[in-house]
């Protein structure tokens, strides 16, 4: 995209029916990777798929995130926002989207956007915004990569402490027109990615440095091997009882090396030692038998009623009353261990990093659904995400109070920022607080939890049955409990929040269910 030029009179002055409306906003350009190729190549084909993702994706991604859509301009859009943490986030969203899109995609025909984010000073028109904020957001989207987000330092600095990204560093940048250069940084949704670039970088140096050692201990065995035979060949001249010298050194008889015995044949075919015994069983039922599979500790939950909801928050309205059916909840969130089980049988997604007694983190409600999957398939068990209603009943453990144990906050209770002294900058291992009256630990601090619900903003049609409430749109789904990196009134077993279906976030993590 070029540079923005938004004056209908068609010059480079603004029109003179007076001031226009000036705000500080977060503004979002896009723009398709290789547009003219693809048109070239399919110009109608090319412009149903690029407006069905602007109907499917974009538009409704931008409405979700409290944005509007300025724009489209055939070959990108252009938002603005009032927060520069919901244009980030949405931003995450339509890309990490349009990589599901793709993946069945010949690479030449893909549509891929680039995405530049900045926050700065705008003139709005009812219907065109323009201003060195967005030159320059448009100036940032030029040099991202296809399918990437990149983002001002003036973004960054509104959004490091409260989207929990990984933020790779590009450093300053000249722009076309902007006096002053910019600080851009690239975006990557995994809060781990950073680590592993520098950890790719690191461990390149290191295998360079791994040759050179190698090269030089190749060439230091190679001298002394080549040495060892003049050497024994002197020592063989000077012995009396030896032949004459030869006129050059000869290498030892093979007589002289050492033999190594051989088992004879009885021998090979008797039964092996008790101490080779256990090794080659345990050799045999790994190739022969599959990986068995650790199930969650579960917990029956018998049903009842209770009230649903709380007058804390919008959201958490209107109370209402909800009958549960018996079911069953794991009694932690699910483990490192257990998830990276699920990804060692190629049915996860991704290898966690952390203990294996931490609760995992950083998946998506598409990666919760994968393990529950995996382990209805491998224990032919009906095991799933639990309801909203479900997740809320089993919290509050048959309690109303704000809190499962009261309607003050108390230590040692939960994991959140301002619960205690076990609070920390990461999430305790599972069971490290209080279980509540059901038996169930961490049902609140500790990782956001995915149920099984699409989102919506308040209980206005919500079912009573305690089901799941999966009508509506579906592009977020519902998390609960809060998690280590919030304050304590996410902890209330009433709290409840969204977010995007398909996007990791560091603090997301989940607990199965199992109907009867």
């Amino acid at each position: 995209m070029g540079e923005i030029r938004n004056f209908r009179s068609g010059n480079d002055e603004p029109p003179s029916h007076g001031p226009m409306p000036r705000r500080l906003a977060a503004i979002i350009v896009g723009d398709i990777a290789s547009y003219s190729r693809l048109m070239q190549a399919d110009e109608e084909g090319t412009h149903v798929r690029v407006k069905r993702i602007e109907r499917d994706l974009i538009q409704p991604s931008i409405v979700e995130h409290n944005g509007s859509l300025v724009k489209t301009t055939g070959d990108g859009f252009i938002a603005i926002f009032d927060s520069p943490v919901e244009a980030v986030r949405c931003s995450i969203v339509i890309q990490q989207n349009l990589i599901g899109r793709n993946a069945s995609l010949p690479k030449n025909t893909r549509i891929e956007y680039r995405i530049g984010v900045n926050l700065g000073d705008v003139i709005v028109e009812p219907d065109d915004v323009y201003g060195d904020g967005v030159n320059i957001a448009t100036r940032i989207e030029g040099i991202a990569e296809p399918g990437q987000v990149f983002i001002s330092g003036a973004i960054y600095e509104q959004i490091k402490h409260k989207v929990v990204c990984g933020y790779e560093s590009l450093g300053d940048r000249k722009v076309k027109n902007i006096t002053d250069p910019v600080r851009v940084y690239k975006v990557l949704p995994d809060a781990d990615a950073v680590g592993r670039t520098r950890g790719r970088r690191e461990n390149a140096l290191i295998f360079l440095l791994g040759i050179t050692l190698s090269v030089m201990a190749a060439g230091v065995l190679w001298y002394l091997l080549a040495q060892a035979p003049g050497r024994v060949g002197e020592q063989a001249a000077l012995t009396p009882a030896s032949p004459a010298a030869s006129p050059s050194p000869q290498p030892p008889p093979r007589e002289a090396a050492p033999q190594t015995p051989q088992p004879s044949p009885s021998s090979a075919s008797s039964s092996p030692s008790p101490a080779q015994a256990p090794n080659q069983s345990t050799s045999q039922s790994v190739s022969q038998s599959p990986i068995p599979v650790r199930e969650p500790e579960i917990v029956a939950i018998r049903g009842g009623s209770f009230a649903m909801g709380s007058n804390d928050d919008p959201t958490e309205r209107p109370v209402h009353q909800v009958t549960v059916k018996p079911f069953s909840i794991s009694k932690y969130p699910v483990t490192v261990q257990e998830w990276n089980e699920c990804a060692a049988a190629k049915a996860c997604s991704f290898t966690a990093i952390g203990k294996d007694d931490a609760p995992v983190s950083n998946v998506s409600w598409t990666d919760a659904q994968q393990y529950a999957a995996y382990l209805a398939k491998a224990t032919k068990k009906t095991y799933r995400l639990p309801s909203e209603a479900e997740w809320e009943y089993a919290a509050r453990g048959g309690t109303q109070t704000r809190y499962w144990w009261g309607d003050k906050l108390q230590p040692g209770m939960a994991g959140c920022k301002d619960c205690g002294d076990l609070a920390a900058e990461q999430p305790a291992k599972v069971g490290s607080f209080k279980p509540n009256p059901f038996g169930l630990h961490d049902m609140g601090g500790g990782v956001d939890q995915w149920v099984e619900d699409c989102w919506h903003k308040t209980y206005q049609g919500a079912p009573t049955d305690g089901s799941a409430w999966s009508s509506g749109d579906c592009s977020a789904h519902v998390l609960r409990s809060g998690s280590w990196k919030n304050d304590s009134r996410y902890v209330r077993p009433s709290n409840r929040d969204g977010y995007d279906t398909n996007v990791r976030y560091p603090t997301h993590g989940f607990r199965v269910a199992l109907s009867p």
